[in-house]
């Protein structure tokens, strides 16, 4: 290949005709999604897309995101030890403009999409020389950026970046994406249940007694826009509880990820006695099913293993509609091993633009790192 380049879009106005063409194996680099970003994303994010050409034909598609942390609310306010301060005082202090290569807002390998095979040797000078455009953008404003980052590889892509630009960029591994293979003979989520051993399917009875009372109903873009304020107290609760965050959605995230993307996106409402009390959001992307956000009352999810039920409608749906496998992320590590997901890991690549510090950053990340203590569990027969 010859004559590759790349441009740097700040609107999705501005981006190629071709665009969505070239980005049709993943519906979160396509344009309904990143309207839903340029629309209401964080307060403190800034997105970029990047259109890769060959001579003047557009091949590829990429996404970055800028973060300002100084603008945040709260890192996270699960964990108040020491080394939480620590990492919270330094990400302010020498961290707080942080550009990520990809998603920050959901897991997965969603950085690039390209519309033929194109060299891997390439594609990593792509994506440093772009993300040193825009580091150079942002100089201009007075705008140093800190920490760069490129999220999320998986073992394999992750093996041949480091052969080629990556091979001197600390390569870190945090949680484990929980992706959930279905059973192609599957059908039903009585298929699902039947696939369990004795102990699971005691626990997915039990889970199923407790939430007697609780109706679970998809949420057209109407009901979306009523229970708005709602829906974001619900995900604020659970995000404020993270143990580490480094954007809060949008109020009206929801509603406008409905209107961009409608029936590929479905929020579903948990109500007690007619009053909201939890959802679940998901992504329909090809043949496999992303979770999304969620939230809930802390006092229902006690007492009515909510969450845990949530997990078993969104497997219910993922089966029932037939796709290949589900998306559950890097959080609530146990519970979701727990109805079936297994963990795959997943590498990241970061670096910090002051090289004295960038020396360090391998020694930095390690004891920043909050330790996850989890045992997995296996479900099935």
């Amino acid at each position: 290949m010859k004559n590759i380049s790349f441009k740097i879009f700040n609107t999705i106005a501005s981006l190629p005709k071709e665009w969505d063409e070239v980005a049709h194996s993943n519906h979160f680099l396509q344009t309904s999604y990143l309207n839903v970003l340029e629309q209401s994303a964080p307060v403190n994010m800034e997105c970029f897309y990047i259109g890769v050409f060959e001579e003047n034909i557009l091949i590829g598609t990429c996404l970055a995101q800028y973060l300002d942390l100084n603008k945040l609310e709260s890192f996270g306010e699960r964990d108040n030890c020491l080394k939480t301060k620590v990492r919270n005082f330094i990400f302010k202090n020498f961290a707080s403009h942080v550009l990520f290569l990809g998603n920050n807002m959901i897991t997965g390998q969603n950085s690039f999409a390209f519309s033929r095979p194109i060299d891997i040797e390439k594609i990593s000078s792509i994506l440093i020389e772009s993300s040193d455009a825009i580091i150079e953008y942002f100089q201009k404003k007075n705008i140093k950026i800190h920490i760069v980052s490129f999220k999320d590889f998986y073992t394999e892509k992750a093996k041949e970046l480091k052969m080629y630009n990556f091979k001197n960029i600390y390569e870190f591994h945090t949680q484990p994406n929980m992706i959930f293979q279905i059973d192609e003979n599957w059908k039903t989520k009585d298929d699902y249940y039947n696939a369990l051993n004795k102990k699971y399917r005691d626990q997915y009875k039990r889970a199923h007694k407790k939430i007697n009372g609780i109706v679970c109903r998809e949420l057209e873009l109407e009901e979306i826009i009523r229970f708005e304020s709602k829906i974001y107290q619900l995900y604020h609760y659970v995000a404020k509880n993270a143990p580490f965050n480094t954007f809060f959605l949008n109020e009206h995230h929801f509603s406008t990820f409905k209107r961009q993307c409608g029936n590929r996106f479905k929020v579903f409402g948990y109500f007690l006695n007619a009053n909201l009390v939890g959802f679940h959001s998901l992504l329909l992307n090809g043949v496999v099913l992303e979770t999304y956000f969620l939230g809930y009352d802390e006092t229902v999810q006690k007492e009515n293993m909510l969450y845990l039920n949530m997990l078993y409608n969104m497997t219910k749906f993922g089966i029932e509609n037939q796709f290949e496998k589900i998306i559950f992320g890097r959080t609530a590590l146990e519970i979701k091993s727990s109805i079936g997901a297994n963990p795959i890991q997943m590498s990241g690549f970061i670096l910090h633009t002051n090289s004295f510090i960038n020396k360090y950053i391998a020694r930095i990340f390690n004891s920043l790192e909050p330790e996850v203590n989890w045992q997995q569990r296996h479900p099935f027969k």
